[in-house]
């Protein structure tokens, strides 16, 4: 392992512990629904609530943060939640995003995401032990506004739409090549045992009072 690769290893395991250390953050919750709204309610500048009607997951995972010394890494935790066959949304299971992205960085940043699962294969590879974008499943930069969601094609390729926000500022793939897998210190903070994503996102379990913004949040955007 290089130089660089050891130092960013260790800026992201730092990160890491330290959320491990947190359980299960009520901030973190009411967090992850603020930025669903503010990316969903933005107008012709947000994201289009019709490619979120579509979704058969969605994953929001705010203050995605980036680490960059050389080649760059990032982290981050946040949420997803699958629609029910029976109607409405799943309880919220924790993800965490780990991993790095290529080329050369100077500095830090900070980068809320969003991420909408089209079709069964998606949700399959999602909740897959170790998930990498780009690489298990077909992702794309979703579009934004209503007149660019009417004229896209994305949504005939990929697998996974993906958007993400830094300092107000929508931009592209940021989590290309990161890994996203189970947050087991959040969920069993959150259901007060050892239970998986998919447990949680194909099962009956309901979601704890402290996700209630989020999971409003998430209803407004995509539907019931």
């Amino acid at each position: 392992m290089t130089l660089h690769r050891r130092i960013v290893a260790g800026v992201l395991m730092a990160g890491v512990v330290t959320s491990v250390a947190l359980g299960a953050d009520d901030e973190r919750l009411k967090t992850a629904a603020t930025v669903l709204d503010e990316m969903t309610q933005a107008g012709d500048s947000g994201i289009p609530q019709n490619l979120l009607g579509k979704a058969k997951c969605v994953v929001v995972v705010p203050g995605v943060k980036k680490a960059a010394i050389g080649f760059g890494g990032q982290y981050g935790r946040g949420y997803m939640s699958c629609r029910r066959e029976a109607g409405g949304w799943s309880a919220p299971a924790g993800i965490r995003v780990e991993g790095g992205s290529v080329g050369f960085q100077i500095g830090g940043s900070e980068t809320d995401v969003i991420l909408a699962v089209l079709n069964d294969r998606g949700v399959d590879r999602l909740l897959s032990s170790r998930f990498t974008v780009g690489a298990d499943a077909s992702v794309a930069a979703g579009p934004v506004g209503r007149s660019a969601a009417a004229q896209t094609d994305a949504t005939m390729m990929a697998e996974i739409l993906a958007w993400s926000r830094a300092r107000g500022v929508f931009a592209g793939v940021s989590l290309q090549g990161s890994t996203l897998r189970d947050d087991d210190g959040e969920n069993r903070e959150l259901y007060g045992r050892e239970i998986s994503n998919r447990a949680i996102v194909t099962g009956s379990v309901a979601a704890p009072a402290a996700a209630a913004s989020l999971m409003a949040a998430i209803e407004k955007a995509a539907g019931r």
